[in-house]
Formats: C-alpha cells, sequence, structure tokens
C-alpha cells in the first residue's frame, strides 16, 4: 500500500468506523459526539478524585503516598529499561527503512513552518518545567548528588549535577513524546482515522476491538493520563508563580493565593481554547522562545560566561559519554529514595504527559517524513535544554557557592523559590523577575491550551474538537490541579505522575510494537 493510497478523502468516513473519529463538529460544539462514553468515564473518574481530595484530603495523600513507595519498590527498574528501549526505538525509526516516510503521504506539506513547529512542542512538552527547575535541580544535585558519585559541594559533584539535569530534560523524554506522537500522526493521517485517540494506533494488535469496551478502556487510560499530566504541569506553573509572587510583591502564600492563580489562568486559557490553534497556541508559543531566549542571553552576559561555556562544552561530552551507564543506573545497594525523588518521577512525569504531548506534536507534525519528524522532536529541544541548564544552572551553582549555599537553602526548602533567589543576586531582578512571571504564565496558559484539544480529541472529537469540549475539559483540568495542590503539593504532584505512568508505560510498548507491525505491512522491503 502507498502512502497516497493510505490518505483518506476529507469527504470518506474514518477508517475505523468510530463515532468520535469525524473532525466536523461545529465551533459551538453542536456535534453530540463530542460527548461519547469515553468522556463520561473519564469525567466521572476524574470528578471522584477531585471531590475525594477535596473532602478527605489526609487520606488521599496517604493512599497516594503508600501506592507510591509499592511502585517505585518494586518496578523502578521497569521505568528505567522502557525508557531506554523508547529512544531507542524512536532512533531506529529514524534512521532504518522507514526514515522517508511522509506523515500524510508523499504529496503532503508541513502545516507549520519550523520555528512555530518547534515552539509549539516544546512550550508543551516541558516549558512550565525548565523554568521550576533550571536553577533548583543543578543546585539540589550539587549538595546531594546521586549516591556513589561525587562528595556533595564540589567541583566533580557540581559536574554530576549538570549531567544529570541534561539527562532528566533531554534525548529521553522526548523519545517518549516521539513514539507516542509519532504513532498518533501515521494512524490519523497515513490511514485516514482522523483523531488523536489512542486505541485507533493498536488496531494492528487489537483489529475491531478498539471499536468497543477494549478500545474504550484505553482511550480512558489515555484520557485520565493526560489530564492528570496536564494538572500537574498546571500545578507547577501555580508553585512557580505563587512562589514569585511573594519574592516580587511579598504576597503571603497558600492556598488561598495558589486557588487564586490558577483561577486566573485557567481564563486565560479557555481564552486562547476558543481561538483556532495557528492563533492562540501558535502566537503564545512563539512569543514564550522568544522571551525565553532574551532570558537565556541575559544571564550569558551579566552571568559568569567562560563558566558558562566550558560547562556547556565539558559536560555535553561526559553526559554523552555516559548517557547508557546512567540510562540503567538503579542504585541497588543504596535505596530508592535518590532514584524514587528524581529519575523514576522524571519518567513517570514524560510517561504520564506522553499522550497530551505527543498527540499535540502529532497534530502540529502533518507533512513531515518520519525522520524529520524523530531528529527534530529529538534534537531540537534536547540542544535548547542543554544550553538552558548550562546557562542558568551553571550560574546558579556559581551564585550558591558564592552565598555560602543560599539557592541551596532555597530549593530545599521551596523548589519553586530557588530561580527568584537566584534573581535577587543579580542586577534588575524586578525586571528579570516579572520577565519570568510573564514567561511562566505563557508556558502555562499555551500548554493547558494544548491539553484541552488533546483532551477534547481523545475524548470523541476530531483533531479539531469542538470550542464546548475543549472548554469542559479545561474546567476539569483547573479543578484537578487545586484537587492535588490541596492533598500535598509538589509530593502529591509527584505521586499522581508515578502511579499513573506505570500503566501507561506497558500500554507504549504495545503501541511501539502496533506502529513497527504497520510500517512494515504497508511498506514491505522492496526485492
Amino acid at each position: 500500500m502507498t502512502d497516497t493510497e493510505q490518505v483518506r478523502p476529507a469527504d470518506e468516513p474514518p477508517a475505523d468506523g468510530s463515532a468520535g473519529a469525524t473532525a466536523d463538529a461545529t465551533a459551538d460544539g453542536a456535534d453530540v459526539r463530542q460527548f461519547g462514553p469515553v468522556f463520561w468515564i473519564s469525567v466521572g473518574l476524574s470528578a471522584a478524585f477531585v471531590l475525594a481530595s477535596f473532602v478527605a484530603v489526609e487520606p488521599v495523600g496517604a493512599a497516594l503516598s503508600a501506592a507510591v513507595q509499592v511502585v517505585v519498590t518494586y518496578l523502578g527498574w521497569m521505568f528505567l529499561l522502557v525508557t531506554s528501549f523508547f529512544l531507542v526505538f524512536a532512533l531506529y525509526l529514524a534512521f532504518g527503512r522507514f526514515g522517508r516516510v511522509r506523515l500524510g503521504g508523499p504529496d503532503a506539506r508541513p502545516e507549520f513552518g519550523r520555528f512555530a513547529w518547534f515552539a509549539m512542542l516544546f512550550q508543551a512538552g516541558m516549558g512550565v518545567g525548565l523554568l521550576f527547575w533550571g536553577v533548583a535541580e543543578p543546585v539540589m544535585h550539587y549538595r546531594e548528588p546521586p549516591p556513589g558519585t561525587a562528595v556533595p559541594g564540589t567541583p566533580e559533584a557540581a559536574e554530576v549535577g549538570l549531567q544529570y539535569a541534561f539527562f532528566h530534560w533531554t534525548l529521553h523524554p522526548w523519545a517518549i513524546y516521539a513514539v507516542v506522537g509519532l504513532a498518533v500522526a501515521y494512524a490519523s493521517y497515513n490511514r485516514g482515522t482522523a483523531t488523536l485517540r489512542l486505541s485507533v494506533v493498536l488496531r494492528p494488535l487489537l483489529g475491531d476491538r478498539v471499536d468497543g469496551p477494549l478500545g474504550q478502556a484505553v482511550d480512558v487510560l489515555a484520557v485520565v493520563a493526560t489530564l492528570f499530566g496536564v494538572a500537574v504541569s498546571l500545578g507547577l506553573g501555580t508553585l512557580q508563580i505563587t512562589a514569585g509572587l511573594g519574592e516580587v510583591f511579598g504576597l503571603s502564600g497558600g492556598v488561598t493565593l495558589s486557588l487564586a492563580v490558577i483561577a486566573v489562568t485557567a481564563v486565560g486559557y479557555m481564552l486562547s481554547a476558543s481561538t483556532p490553534i495557528s492563533k492562540g497556541i501558535n502566537v503564545l508559543s512563539q512569543a514564550s522562545i522568544a522571551l525565553a531566549v532574551v532570558l537565556v542571553a541575559y544571564f550569558v552576559v551579566v552571568g559568569p560566561t567562560t563558566l558558562q561555556l566550558n560547562l556547556l562544552t565539558q559536560e555535553t561530552g561526559n553526559f554523552l559519554a555516559r548517557v547508557v551507564p546512567m540510562s540503567l543506573r538503579s542504585y541497588p545497594f543504596a535505596g530508592p529514595e535518590w532514584l524514587t525523588d528524581w529519575t523514576i518521577f522524571f519518567w513517570a512525569t514524560w510517561i504520564a504527559w506522553a499522550p497530551y504531548v505527543g498527540a499535540f506534536i502529532a497534530r502540529i507534525s502533518r507533512g513531515r517524513t518520519i525522520r524529520e519528524f524523530v531528529v527534530g522532536v529529538l534534537l531540537a529541544p534536547s540542544v535548547f535544554s542543554v544550553v538552558w541548564f548550562s546557562v542558568l544552572g551553571g550560574a546558579g551553582l556559581d551564585t550558591d557557592n558564592r552565598t555560602g549555599g543560599a539557592i541551596g537553602a532555597a530549593a530545599g526548602q521551596d523548589e519553586a523559590l530557588a530561580m527568584f533567589r537566584f534573581l535577587r543576586e543579580y542586577p534588575g531582578f524586578l525586571v528579570m523577575a516579572l520577565l519570568v512571571l510573564v514567561l511562566v504564565w505563557i508556558f502555562f496558559v499555551a500548554g493547558a491550551d494544548a491539553g484541552t484539544v488533546v483532551l477534547g480529541s481523545m475524548s470523541g472529537g476530531g483533531l479539531d474538537p469542538a470550542r464546548r469540549s475543549k472548554l469542559t475539559w479545561g474546567v476539569i483540568m483547573a479543578a484537578l490541579a487545586a484537587a492535588l495542590l490541596l492533598v500535598g503539593g509538589l509530593d502529591a504532584l509527584q505521586n499522581a505522575e508515578i502511579l499513573i505512568a506505570t500503566p501507561f508505560a506497558l500500554l507504549m510498548l504495545a503501541i511501539c510494537a502496533a506502529l513497527h507491525r504497520t510500517l512494515a505491512a504497508d511498506h514491505p522491503r522492496e526485492g
């Protein structure tokens, strides 16, 4: 079967025959198929969790902690293995015999230019997270490095801190996104499903069962994983903004301020969600990248420039030389605490975000070859993240030394404070702090807007879900973020990520198998 034959004409019904696969819903949400069983089951599960969180704060928090302890004690090794496999599989697809296959057929061309494409995938993937952890993570590793790697507070510990920041934010997470994004994009654009639902990706393995309860169960899992992933992103953004408001304006933090930030942000992303992707998300994403570049450039000028450039050069090489052992290191004799708090938390975060980020990347990637897709998704954000941590993390390490550990102390007190305590040590604090707050908020709004698009499509809408569906999910996302903050702040966010990521990691293995089977069937070896 050729690419041309696989593309469904716009006036034909979806190949999978599902009621939710059409993309012809009206802008006011009149198409009732946007609200099918997947929507109602997902909403019901989410509402039950939110209600339980508000009614029984302490028991819900304790239950999350206990469940996570079981997962990390017995399944930590699984997260390391499957995440490494996704990176190898993504590289195989890019540089193997399927690399020249074009998403959408040989005549398809990209809807968005490279800069707009990169800006949108980047803000959806980890925009808020880089601001939250850009200074905090290297400094915290410096003060408490991975077991057996370096003595705390030494130059070796500083180098290890940057290497692990690179490790957690570059190739592995983007490989996770690339696998899901490529599977959804190929099913949607080359197999004519015209939806971001993950169940249709599994048709080569499950057959027509994807149209029944089994397929609905897969979609519910994907929707719930996406919902928790976006809610955690909203929670991190809220913690960062409330910390900044306290540092800049002296506002006292706490639940009331956090809920107010969530409410204001929800209004912003629901207004953005009422516009097409080419306007709301696209404009916000490009603005956020421009501001992020300004922030990096500022700290190259006023920071320890020579140190930053040396760290960029040396630690990039060290990271690439050690990436394989880092990928498989589980510290079996040191206990799971460090691995749970860092690597497993981040791997679980990226896996939980995979249906959301992957599906959104699929939505904006029609017309690109598999090689261009994988290389672009892996390389461009990874290079930016390496530069980001070298500049801000390098300056943070230098500042922590100059201030007798003040940045590390702030991060230990509250990770969200580290960035703003760091900014205080440089000229132009007020201007730069306001820039960071605006940047966090834009990442916040654009990422949540992308989340409403993905949730609307996964729960029954087409590639462009109805406005009513997106706004409904917007309200649910805000409520869930508030609930998670109430039951335990960052700890609850981390625990929710790990729990929801565990079953989805196994589902991703099935997605890889289904994608490979589909590509092999559609593009057999010649001769």
